[in-house]
């Protein structure tokens, strides 16, 4: 009988169709027991004997393959693919899959939820209100202010549909891949991203973390921001270098941040103490739909490879690219 490792967690909590798939199938499972992001030791502990793992972030490394002699298949729950060390995979021949649409809307909306909260100063308010004071916040509104986007692919994409709801505000872009037809339908400038730290009211990042975006927003760039600027990460925890941005906010600058992903998960540090820095616990893809359509479309990947049919949703060669030239 072959065996499965469900290592992200939750997993089947809103949904139990990914765990009845696998039943019907009789594929033998195990839902990660410590019910916490696994560390490496403790997935190198776990995944002896197992043929495939539907994985979230946990760190896949050389190291964790050595332990797996049976290991066959990865399945990623969601789209990131810095936890997988991707050519180690390949060179053991080791099939890699991801779910790269299922958690962009989730993101997205999220994304849209944290401009508006930061602008608003809902945070703060709340926060006032709970400890017995009355203050009311001069905010801005979406459609008054510039919006600078670094990535622009499916979720920074999903952003820039959103906000052309809002009387379409200026909005500044950045990729490696400009796409035109995007400058067409909305109000985009596609521009470097000095230009976006230097003009724009709100910057949110929608970049995968590699070799190149690692600590891409450190001391120099938050301070090459508008003193009133607001920051938004909810891509990949060590895009913004979180130390730097504990000091450039306990110095005033910046408005405000949101920060829903870090270097280490889960996160306990210094950003705690910044009350104008909203900070959520990876929960971008959570909503009931997307994750649950993560985890079915990451289920039927693994059945589809353990029952000798093809995968729909293979990584792509350009992935494996960006891990061998450090891009």
């Amino acid at each position: 009988m072959s065996k499965v490792l469900i290592t992200t967690i939750p997993f089947g909590d809103k949904n139990r169709l990914p765990l009845h798939l696998l039943e019907e199938n009789n594929i033998e499972y195990l839902i990660n027991p410590l019910n916490k992001k696994l560390t490496e030791d403790e997935l190198n502990e776990m995944v002896v004997d197992f043929d495939v793992i539907i994985a979230g972030t946990e760190c896949i490394t050389k190291r964790v393959m050595d332990s797996a002699s049976n290991l066959k298949m990865i399945s990623r729950v969601g789209i990131g693919l810095d936890s997988v060390d991707l050519l180690e995979a390949k060179r053991r021949d080791i099939a890699v899959s991801y779910t790269p649409d299922a958690p962009a809307p989730a993101v997205a909306e999220l994304t849209i939820g944290l401009m508006l909260t930061l602008l608003r100063f809902v945070q703060l308010s709340n926060v006032e209100m709970h400890t017995g004071k009355w203050h009311r916040f001069f905010g801005r509104r979406l459609s008054e202010v510039t919006i600078g986007i670094i990535g622009v692919g499916r979720i920074g994409t999903g952003v820039l549909r959103h906000l052309h709801g809002f009387d379409s505000p200026k909005v500044l872009a950045n990729d490696i891949v400009p796409n035109n037809n995007l400058k067409c339908e909305f109000n985009v400038e596609w521009v470097s991203k000095n230009t976006i730290y230097q003009q724009a009211d709100i910057i949110t990042i929608h970049t995968p973390l590699t070799a190149q975006t690692k600590n891409m927003i450190k001391r120099e760039q938050l301070l090459n921001m508008k003193k009133d600027a607001i920051i938004i990460n909810t891509a990949r925890g060590g895009i913004v270098n979180e130390q730097d941005l504990y000091h450039v906010m306990q110095s005033g600058h910046l408005s405000g941040a949101a920060i829903d992903v870090f270097d280490m998960e889960p996160y306990n540090g210094k950003l705690q103490e910044i009350q104008r820095c909203i900070l959520t616990a990876h929960m971008g893809s959570m909503s009931v739909d997307c994750r649950t359509r993560m985890e079915i479309e990451a289920t039927k990947e693994a059945i589809r490879f353990l029952t000798g049919k093809s995968l729909e949703s293979v990584v792509p060669e350009d992935e494996y690219t960006v891990q061998r030239e450090g891009l």
